[in-house]
C-alpha cells in the first residue's frame, strides 16, 4: 500500500545492504555522515541524517528527503547503501543527501499525525505542520552546512511524495525543485485507503496494525527498532478476511491503541476528517520546479500523481515548470534497478534507467547546480503500455484525444454504437460470503502483479459481467480519464461496482518473454494467447454514486445510473487485440466486502450481509459504455 513497498525498500536498506560490496567503498572515501537533531520552532526537535561529501572544491546542492519510514541505518560510521541504486549518480555529483525522520517518527521527537493537514485545508489552524517542519529543516541546512550553495531539492515516493509536496508549499527561497513521486494525495476519494469510497481493507489493515508493519502502533519515545510483526492465524488473505468479516470484527484484532484505524472506522464519508487531508489543497501559488512522477501500474498511489498534477496545472496558471512523468511501473519501481516488465507484462526496454538517465537526475541537476539543459523536457512524458514506447505531449491529456462511447450490448458484445434493443441486460447474484478474488492465485500479501493479471479467471464466474468488442483492426490508444457510466439496478439498498479495462490478445500469442520465477528454468514462461491483461480497474462503493459525502440509497428495483472516474489511461489496444469490459460487485480482499444493505459499513453486523441481484442494462432506454479518450496518430 503507501507505502508498503517503499517501506520494504528501506527495510532492506537498513538490513543486508550497507556497504557491502568494494563499489560502495568509493561512498566511505568520499562522504561524511552527520547524525543531528533540527530543533523546529514549537521545540521538538527531528532526527537528521546528513551526508556530506569531502569534496570542498567547489560547494554543494541539497537533496532532502523527509520520511516515516526511517532515515535508518542509525549510527555516524554505518552508511546507507545509495552506491547500488541509480542514486550514486548524485553522489558523483557531490550532492549532500539529508534524510530525516519525520515528527513521531522512529528517531525523531513529538506526535506523529497521519498526512498531518496543511494548515491552509483546516478550520482551526495550528501553529506547525508538515509545511512549517519543512521551512525550518531547509533554514537549518542552508545556514548551518558547510559547502552547501544554497540550493536545496527534495523528493520522496508515496507518503515521502506527501511531505515533498508540503515542503514545495512551504514557500522557503532556497527550495527551488521537488519532485512527489506517487504522493498520497486524497485518502478518500482515490488513494490507498479508499478509492470513490470504497475502503481497501487488505492493505489497511497490513499497514497499520500489529499483524503487518504495524505503521500506526504508536510509541511514545524515539525508536531505532522495526516494528515485530504479530503472527496471522492463516497465511491466506482472501481466507483470513472472509473470516473476520464484518470490519466490526476485523477491527477487534486491531486493538485499541491504532488511532488512525479508529479514525477511518469514525469517519464513514466525505467530512471535515478528509477535507482537510486533501492535499491537492497546497498546491495553490508553488514557487519550486516541480516534477510529479508515478506509475500507471502503481496499485497504492497511481490515482495522486495524476490528479495532484492537474490540480497544480489548475492553481498555477503560466507556471514555467510543472511537469509529469507516467511510466509502465508499480509502485516505486522507477527508483529500481529493472523497469524491464510486470509480473506477465514485458515493456520492451529498461524504463526505469531511460527515467532515471533522462528526467530526473537531470532536472534536479539543472535547478540544483545549473547543469545541463532540460528545455527539450515535455510536459508530459508518459509511456504507452501496449505500444511498448515513449511519448510526449505539450499537454495531459493530449489535446488531440476525443472522448467516445464504447457501448455494452447484448451478446456479451462491446460496440462503438449505441444498442437499439428493448429491455436487455446482464444479470449476476452478488454474494458477500462468496465475494469475486481480486487475483486467481492465493497469497499472503497483496501481490503487486495483480495490475497486469491475466483476468481470465474472473472471466469464468457467473457473478462477473464480461463484453469484448470484436477483433481489431486499428489500433485504439487511450490517453486520458476513462469513465464508466452505468445503468444499473439491484435488488438490495447498496452494492459496488467495479469496473475493469481489459486488453484480451489474440489466440495466436503463445508465450511472453518474461521468466516469472526468479530460481526457474528460463524456458518456463507464460503462455500468452487469449491473455486477458487489466489496463486498470476501479471501484465504485454505490451509495456514493452521487457524493462521497451525503450516502444516499438505492430502490431495489429502480434502474439507476452509476457514473465514475476509471482513472486515467495511457495504453495501446494493438491491431488484432480486443477491448474487454467485466463488471462485478466485489473485488476482494483488496476492497472490504459490501453488505449490500444500505448501514453503516464500519459498524454493520454479519447479519446485515445479504445476496444482492445485479442487472446491468444495455438497452435503448437504458444505455450502458465507457467513455474512452483517443488519440489518433
Amino acid at each position: 500500500m503507501k507505502r508498503l513497498g517503499i517501506f520494504i525498500v528501506i527495510y532492506l536498506y537498513t538490513t543486508l545492504t550497507y556497504a557491502r560490496n568494494n563499489d560502495s567503498l568509493w561512498m566511505v572515501k568520499h562522504y561524511t555522515k552527520l547524525e543531528q537533531y533540527i530543533t523546529m520552532r514549537d521545540s521538538v526537535r527531528l532526527f537528521t541524517s546528513i551526508y556530506i561529501p569531502d569534496d570542498n572544491s567547489e560547494n554543494h546542492p541539497i537533496l532532502l528527503t523527509r520520511t516515516p519510514y526511517s532515515c535508518a541505518p542509525y549510527g555516524k560510521d554505518t552508511l546507507r547503501d545509495f552506491w547500488t541504486t541509480y542514486q550514486k549518480a548524485y553522489l558523483q555529483e557531490n550532492y549532500i543527501i539529508v534524510i530525516q525522520d519525520v515528527r513521531g517518527r522512529w528517531m525523531s521527537e513529538g506526535e506523529f499525525v497521519d498526512v498531518r493537514p496543511c494548515a491552509k485545508n483546516k478550520k482551526n489552524c495550528k501553529d506547525i505542520d508538515e509545511t512549517t517542519d519543512s521551512w525550518d529543516t531547509i533554514d537549518w541546512l542552508v545556514k548551518n552546512l558547510p559547502n552547501n550553495n544554497g540550493k536545496v531539492g527534495m523528493f520522496g515516493i508515496s507518503y515521502p511524495g506527501f511531505y515533498a509536496l508540503m515542503g514545495a508549499a512551504s514557500g522557503h527561497p532556497a527550495l527551488v525543485a521537488a519532485s512527489p513521486q506517487a504522493p498520497c494525495i486524497d485518502w478518500f476519494e482515490g488513494d490507498d485507503d479508499h478509492h470513490n469510497g470504497a475502503f481497501f481493507v487488505m492493505d489497511n489493515f497490513d499497514y497499520d496494525t500489529p499483524y503487518g508493519l504495524g505503521f500506526g502502533v504508536p510509541h511514545h519515545k524515539p525508536i531505532a527498532a522495526p516494528h515485530t510483526p504479530a503472527t496471522y492465524p492463516v497465511h491466506d488473505n482472501y481466507k483470513f478476511h472472509l473470516e473476520n468479516m464484518p470490519l466490526s470484527k476485523l477491527t477487534r484484532l486491531t486493538g485499541d491503541t491504532i488511532r488512525f484505524w479508529k479514525d477511518m472506522m469514525n469517519h464513514p464519508d466525505y467530512d471535515d476528517f478528509w477535507r482537510e487531508r486533501d492535499a491537492r489543497k497546497a498546491t495553490k501559488n508553488l514557487k519550486p520546479a516541480i516534477l510529479w512522477v508515478g506509475g500507471t501500474y502503481d496499485a497504492e498511489d497511481n490515482w495522486g500523481a495524476w490528479n495532484g498534477y492537474l490540480t497544480a496545472e489548475k492553481n498555477n496558471p503560466g507556471k514555467d515548470f510543472n511537469k509529469l512523468v507516467m511510466g509502465p511501473w508499480y509502485h516505486e519501481q522507477w527508483i529500481n534497478n529493472d523497469g524491464t516488465h510486470l509480473g506477465n507484462i514485458s515493456f520492451g526496454s529498461n524504463t526505469s534507467a531511460w527515467y532515471q538517465q533522462n528526467i530526473e537526475v537531470p532536472f534536479f541537476n539543472y535547478y540544483l547546480k545549473g547543469k545541463g539543459d532540460i528545455s527539450k523536457m515535455a510536459e508530459a512524458t508518459i509511456f504507452m503500455s501496449g505500444a511498448n514506447e515513449w511519448k510526449t505531449y505539450p499537454q495531459w491529456p493530449p489535446a488531440g484525444k476525443k472522448d467516445i462511447k464504447l457501448y455494452l450490448r447484448d451478446g456479451d458484445s462491446l460496440s462503438w454504437k449505441a444498442p437499439k434493443k428493448e429491455n436487455s441486460y446482464n444479470e449476476y447474484v452478488s454474494d458477500p460470503h462468496k465475494p469475486v478474488p481480486y487475483t486467481s492465485e492465493i497469497h499472503f500479501n497483496r501481490t503487486r502483479n495483480y495490475m497486469t493479471d491475466d483476468q481470465r479467471f474472473a472471466d469464468r464466474r457467473p457473478d462477473v459481467a464480461s463484453f469484448k468488442t470484436d477483433v481489431l483492426n486499428e489500433d485504439v490508444t487511450l490517453t486520458g480519464n476513462v469513465i464508466a457510466s452505468l445503468q444499473a439496478s439491484i435488488s438490495t439498498t447498496d452494492a459496488d461496482f467495479v469496473v475493469k479495462l481489459i486488453d484480451v490478445f489474440p489466440d495466436s500469442l503463445y508465450y511472453n518473454n518474461v521468466n516469472i520465477y526468479e530460481d526457474a528454468d528460463p524456458v518456463l514462461k507464460y503462455p500468452m494467447g487469449g491473455y486477458e491483461m487489466l489496463v486498470h480497474g476501479e471501484v465504485m462503493r454505490g451509495k456514493y454514486r452521487n457524493s462521497l459525502a451525503k450516502p444516499s440509497p438505492f430502490t431495489p428495483g429502480q434502474v439507476t445510473t452509476v457514473s465514475f472516474k476509471i482513472g486515467d489511461i495511457a495504453h495501446t489496444f494493438k491491431k488484432g487485440h480486443r477491448i474487454m469490459v467485466q463488471v462485478q460487485s466485489s473485488w476482494f480482499p483488496l476492497v472490504d466486502m459490501n453488505p449490500q444493505k444500505f448501514v453503516n459499513i464500519y459498524k454493520a453486523k454479519l447479519s446485515d450481509f445479504q445476496k444482492s441481484t445485479i442487472r446491468i442494462y444495455h438497452d435503448s432506454k437504458h444505455p450502458s459504455y465507457l467513455v474512452l479518450p483517443i488519440l489518433k496518430n
